[in-house]
Order: C-alpha cells, then structure tokens, then sequence
C-alpha cells in the first residue's frame, strides 16, 4: 500500500519517528542513501568517470543532497561537486563529511557573475537538485530563482549543443541519439513546487527522475507540477510502519502488487462458463468499432464470454471478422438503437454477471429514448453496471440521473463528460479532480473512474485512489472503450466493482507505456496496439512476486 501523503502528513510522521528513536539524522542518511543508489542506476555504466554536480540548499533538503554526494563519492566512480546557495557551518555532519572527502565545493556569494555555476551545469552528466524540498512555496525568492534560472539556461545550451553532433540519417542502424545530458534528478521534489497544490514556479527544473520518501507528496501527482517530476521513484527510508502517522494519506497511489491481488483466481479445473459473461449494449452506424474495442478489452480481461447487443446492421458488419463474441441483433432506427430495443435486452440480462452500456451509442434522440426507457424498465436483476461514453451524456440531461442505477455502479467519464455530469466547465473539472470526483461518487452513490493522467478513482465510500501513468499514447480514440471493455471483463469473471475498476484502470495505463515504449513514442499509437499490450501487461503482473 503506497499513501499519497501532505506536507503536514510527512512532517508528522517524520515528528513521531524520531520520537520513536529513529533520529532525523538517520532518515537523512537513508534518504541521502537512496539518492545515490538511484544516481547510479541513472548514470548506468558510463565508461569515463561520470560528472555529478549536486546543488545544495541551506535545509533538509540540502542536507540530502550532501548525503547523497558523500556517498557517490565513497563509491569512487564518480566526480562530485557541490554548489551551495549559502555557506554552512563546519560543524554541520553533512557538510563536515564533505569537507573531509576533499570534495569540490562552490559558494553563490563568491560566483558574482555565475560562471562556476554554469560550467559546473553543462559539464555535468547529472545534476542532483537539492536545493528546496516540500516545504517550498511559489514564488522562489530572487536570489534562488537566479541560480535555478543559470542551471535551467546551462543545461539548455548544453543540450542544444549536443543535438547538432553525430546527425546520421536515421535509417542508419549504426546511428545512435546523443545521450539526453545532462540529466537531472530531483531529491524529493524539484524546487519550486508546491507538495500540496500542484502548483510550480516558472523557475522549476524538470527532473527527469524525483526521489520521493516515506511516501509520495499530493503534490507530486497534480498538474502543473506532474510534468516537472518526471519518473517518480519512492524510497520509504526505513521508517516502521508501526508509527501512528504512517497510516494516513489523502489517497492511495496503486501498485503493481495491490492489482495483482485484487485479480480473479484463475483455476486450472474450469471451463469458459466459470470466468462468467458479459453484455456489452452499444454500437451505432456512425460508431462501428467502439463495441468491437470494448468487446475484445472484455476478452483480454479473461471473461468467458461476451455478447454484443447492438443494431443489426451492425452486428451484420463486425461479426464477418470477430470471431470471438456472440451476437444479439437490435431492432433500431436508421442505425441507432431504440425504444424497440429494450426489451429483446430485458428478456436476455438476467443471465449475466456484467453489463456495460454506451461505447459508440451515440447521441441521438433515439438513443435518448432508449436510454430512458431502458432505465425505467429494468428491475433488480441488472448485472453489475459499467456506464461509459455517449450514456454519460445522456444521462447528464436527465434529473437525478444518479437515482436510477443500481448501487455500486460504475462510470468512466473524461474531464468534458465529467463536466457535463457535473454542469461545470472542463477547467473546472481539471482544477478540481480528486475533490470533484470523491464528492460526486458519494453524492451520486457510483464508482467514478475519471480518466486523465494520474487517472483518479473515487468510491461512494469516500476512498480515493491514484493511477501511477501519465502517457499521451493513451490520448486517442478507441482506448476508452477498450478501458470500459476490461472493467467489465474484470466484473464478468468475478471481481468486486471496485477492484475491477482499479484492475482494469491499472492494466491499461500499463499497456499505454508499453505500447509507448514498444513505439518510442506516443503519437502513433492507436487504440489496437494498447490491445495487444493488454497480454504483456497481464503478464508483468502475474509476475509479480
């Protein structure tokens, strides 16, 4: 269980632990520790001695990074020198093991012009920021902000200069890209940010790596300042969980082994009727594939089988080349599903365990028609509910929408159908997620998965829970139906709600990095790739011890 945790959180347990016999002066030498282990692995094997430039801040957070320094340099691989915004007393423990390494140290009083700062940045391989830590506020004061400002124009230039070496063209296969130098690795947060908001000052370094401890800051998980974290590593340091304070948290960021338990058991013993079934309603002649995508994303969940109740024209179209689910043809209005469509669903829904309704409904007024009467005339024996796409914007034109679905519920809504359930504006919705999304899932009785980077998952419950991605790969059509698609699944084969959601949300984010990394980027991923990632990403996490 990883707790996302406030500054005031972090200064608690840190109070408690060190009440409870382990010392601040021990979690700074974990913390230090942990630095430079992850510097290290930053660094990999480069075969000339590598360069670290650490900047040192007058706190907690400079105390770290000296830590950290003495220990690279204990190593004796690296180069390491300091750049300190203020002087320290001798007598400091970090700063004195510095001092007795012989290291090399420089002052911002004595660098008038900045030119020590400046060389010492664009001739470095990584540079560790730590020089504010989650006590910062916005905005830095000048002096500060002046050496943030020299590193930021260093690295630049330094990075500008490398771009321009070794251009071969790129079909060549010797042709290797010049190494992103230098790198930058943020102790704790990356000055400037704000832990708690999110918010960040223009004078921020973007990490490309931030070592978080105890537990990762709100902050850190919030935009703006989410861009400028770059990979999030946690190191917990040591601290025992017995410490009161180390059982609170705004939320929970999900892990890797947190899905894997929530994971249906899969018996060797079965057949396709013990993973269960799944009704997925939708499908429009203006939207062929949303059913396809979600149908298959129910598969790729491991459910037995799926059935696709959607206007015949439509299932005249998929089945020739989806081999997989089972069909029930709708009588519908020039392609669009309607009031005559109810009941055919109606007779059939008792003998599923998940329903999922809306990929590639549309909106029309036909749709709309089949929405209300659907609504009114199922009774108690609806499957578990998944509601996602065009039945979220439907549902936001009608009156207390939220009392006409059946408890536990679950809705997949974007920041704009979000908003329009809310009747907010999209800003609004994006400025507020986590406090939007925890107070309409207990006000609206549902599980809301709202999607986005660090896609949030609130309870009627009032628990919160934080997807660990931020991908743009996933920013394109079709991936919300295959989301939709694998909650269901999830459901089908015998997951609670809320652990379908979370599942289903983790293992599709996860298919969005490999699919990025399977591409080397984001923008020519389309929504069949993250499909077919679906089975490495189920591996990964079976893997897991």
């Amino acid at each position: 269980m990883v707790k996302l945790i406030t500054i005031e959180q972090t200064r608690k347990i840190e109070a408690e632990a060190d009440a409870d016999g382990f010392f601040y002066a021990q979690m700074m030498d974990h913390a230090g520790y942990a630095t430079a282990r992850h510097a290290m692995y930053m660094l990999g094997e480069i075969s000339d001695t590598p360069r670290i430039t650490i900047l040192v801040g007058s706190g907690n957070n400079g105390g770290d990074g000296l830590v950290a320094g003495k220990y690279l340099a204990e190593d004796g691989r690296y180069q390491v020198r300091f750049y300190l915004y203020k002087r320290l007393d001798t007598t400091y423990a970090p700063f004195a093991d510095i001092l007795g390494h012989d290291l090399f140290v420089a002052y911002a009083e004595d660098d008038h012009d900045g030119r020590v700062l400046r060389h010492m940045v664009a001739s470095a391989d990584l540079v560790i920021d730590a020089l504010l830590g989650i006590g910062a506020r916005a905005p830095i004061q000048s002096d500060l902000a002046r050496i943030l400002r020299m590193t930021k124009q260093a690295i630049r230039e330094r990075r500008l200069e490398l771009s321009h070496m070794s251009i071969i063209h790129p079909t060549d296969p010797t042709y290797r890209k010049p190494k992103h130098t230098p790198q930058i690795l943020a102790v704790d947060c990356p000055s400037g940010i704000n832990c708690d908001t999110g918010e960040i000052d223009d004078n921020t370094l973007h990490a490309d790596a931030t070592i978080t401890f105890i537990a990762p800051k709100v902050g850190l998980v919030k935009y703006p300042a989410a861009d400028a974290v770059g990979e999030l590593i946690v190191a917990p340091i040591n601290i025992p969980n017995t410490i009161p304070a180390m059982q609170a948290g705004v939320g929970e960021l999900v892990t890797g082994d947190m899905v894997k338990s929530y994971l249906p058991h899969r018996p060797s013993q079965s057949n396709k009727g013990t993973f269960g079934k799944a009704l997925i309603i939708g499908g429009s002649a203006n939207y062929i594939g949303a059913v396809r995508l979600s149908a298959l994303g129910v598969l790729r969940a491991g459910a037995g089988l799926v059935t696709v109740a959607t206007p015949a024209p439509v299932a005249t179209i998929l089945a020739g080349n989806l081999a997989e689910p089972t069909w029930l043809p709708l009588p519908h209005e020039n392609g669009m599903l309607s009031s005559d469509s109810v009941m055919p669903i109606l007779s059939e829904i008792g003998s599923y365990d998940a329903l999922l309704i809306g990929p590639g409904l549309g909106r029309t007024s036909s749709t709309e028609h089949f929405i209300d009467t659907f609504l009114m005339g199922y009774r108690s024996n609806v499957p578990n509910l998944v509601l996602d796409a065009d039945v979220l914007n439907i549902l936001a034109k009608i009156d207390n929408w939220w009392t006409l679905l059946p408890p536990n519920t679950i809705i997949t809504p974007h920041p704009g159908e979000m908003a329009r359930l809310c009747q907010l504006s999209t800003p609004d919705i994006q400025a507020n997620r986590w406090e939007l999304a925890l107070e309409k899932a207990k006000a609206w009785r549902v599980i809301i998965l709202l999607k986005g980077a660090y896609t949030a998952i609130a309870t009627s419950e009032g628990d919160l829970y934080i997807l660990p991605f931020k991908n743009d790969a996933l920013a394109t059509a079709g991936t919300g139906d295959i989301l939709a698609g694998l909650i269901t699944g999830f459901i089908a084969s015998g997951a609670t709600p809320i652990h379908a959601t979370i599942a289903g949300g983790y293992i599709h984010g996860l298919a969005g990095e490999i699919a990025y990394q399977r591409h080397n980027d984001g923008r020519s991923v389309i929504a069949s790739d993250v499909l077919d990632c679906i089975p490495q990403a189920c591996g990964q996490i079976n893997a897991m011890i």
